[in-house]
């Protein structure tokens, strides 16, 4: 068997998707624009999401992230990967299956540090698919790339900690079914700097808590949002601290890397699916009097970008196996160097998809410009690209510490 070879669970999984894709889910899209359309509210829940949810569920192509089998299919992260590549072609499906970010993180959050009561009132729901959650880390007065700046205070009073500060770019804040935040702030600013922060489960309706607003991204006014939200002297009972004071840095770095690798997986989706349009657009164009397809440049485009997806599909998937095999820890440079090339190498070749395309490109008629600005927007979510270069960087320059001291 070859180091990447699917197993034939994976496989039957592959192919149970890839059908409920073209028989549901390609034909919910343009529904779902109708319905978005005609509810004229960019945050409304169209009726054809719990259809599409329904029916994948009946399929059993439901909480396919999950690693617990209790919970879901008990998928390796190797096992996963097609999948979350297939469901990143759309962006329904993720959400369709269960397995939309932040809630994917969120879960495996909650399923490793959650108390009994997180599991019942929010984790069994979440599994279920009846409510949604944000994640609320980044902060609009300071570089949260670098997540020990955090400035929220957690202050212990008694029974409770009592939360005041602001956070923003809460995905999923504005979703109609999102009910609790998982919250990071600093509750001890005297400890060890990674020892300074906690994280806090917090529903949304919270007295204190106020959504300001939602941050569009690029123009697009996301139906999960992106908010901004403010906390004052919100109360949380010490129960609701998740690990441990102390353990927010240690708990954000378990959780950001398997949603990274997530990320990447369908970054890679998205890219096949750019360039299956840009092919049918070339072969169906005719511009002075042959097809776009027959331009020298327009071939290099499609070969190169055959050869970007398999690169990047190939370290996702030693990314994934390292996971698997030795560790989130040890395999951190392979899923820092894929967060920085999954993005990038999707976008080019989305961009180009819409060079070909012409004025439609750039339109809602086609996917593309909606999968450019979630793209573009990727190399700033979950750490943009130069805090991952810099980690590897960090790592490789280790190699050769001592040789330098010698």
């Amino acid at each position: 068997m070859s180091l990447f070879e699917v197993t034939e669970r994976a496989r039957q999984y592959q192919s149970q998707l890839l059908e409920f894709m073209d028989s549901h889910v390609y034909p919910a899209e343009a529904v779902y624009d109708e319905q978005m359309r005609a509810a004229g509210d960019p945050h409304f829940h169209p009726p054809v999401l719990e259809e599409l949810k329904a029916e994948a569920r009946r399929r059993g192509l439901w909480n396919l992230f999950h690693p617990h089998p209790d919970w879901g299919p008990g998928l390796t992260n190797l096992e996963y990967a097609p999948l979350a590549e297939i469901m990143g072609r759309s962006h329904l499906a993720s959400e369709a299956c269960n397995c939309s970010a932040p809630d994917t993180g969120n879960m495996e959050v909650l399923t490793l540090f959650g108390t009994d009561e997180h599991k019942e009132r929010y984790l069994k729901p979440l599994l279920d698919g009846t409510i949604r959650s944000a994640f609320a880390m980044t902060e609009p007065q300071v570089a949260s790339s670098d997540a020990t700046n955090v400035e929220m205070s957690m202050v212990r009073d008694g029974d409770d900690y009592v939360l005041n500060g602001r956070k923003w770019f809460a995905s999923n804040g504005m979703h109609r079914n999102c009910k609790v935040l998982i919250v990071m702030g600093k509750t001890d600013p005297g400890a060890p700097v990674h020892r300074q922060q906690s994280m806090m489960v917090v529903p949304i309706d919270a007295p204190g808590i106020t959504v300001i607003r939602n941050l569009p991204v690029f123009g697009y006014q996301d139906r999960e949002g992106h908010a901004e939200i403010v906390f004052n002297d919100v109360r949380v009972p010490a129960s609701d601290v998740l690990k441990g004071e102390g353990e927010g840095f240690a708990i954000s770095q378990a959780r950001l890397g398997p949603g990274r690798i997530h990320h990447c997986m369908r970054s890679i989706g998205m890219a096949e699916r750019a360039l299956e349009l840009m092919c049918r657009r070339a072969q169906s164009r005719v511009t002075f009097g042959k097809p776009l397809s027959e331009n020298a440049n327009i071939q290099d485009w499609i070969a190169e970008a055959r050869i970007d997806i398999e690169m990047i599909r190939l370290l996702t998937l030693k990314a994934a196996h390292l996971m698997d095999t030795v560790g989130n820890k040890e395999a951190r440079t392979e899923i820092a160097a894929i967060k920085v090339a999954a993005p990038n190498i999707a976008l080019k070749i989305v961009d180009r998809a819409i060079q070909v395309h012409g004025g439609g490109g750039v339109t809602d008629d086609f996917p593309l410009a909606m999968a450019w600005a979630h793209l573009r927007t990727l190399r700033l979510a979950d750490g943009p690209d130069e805090v991952h270069k810099r980690a590897i960087a960090k790592q490789e320059l280790r190699k050769y510490r001592n040789e330098a001291s010698a």
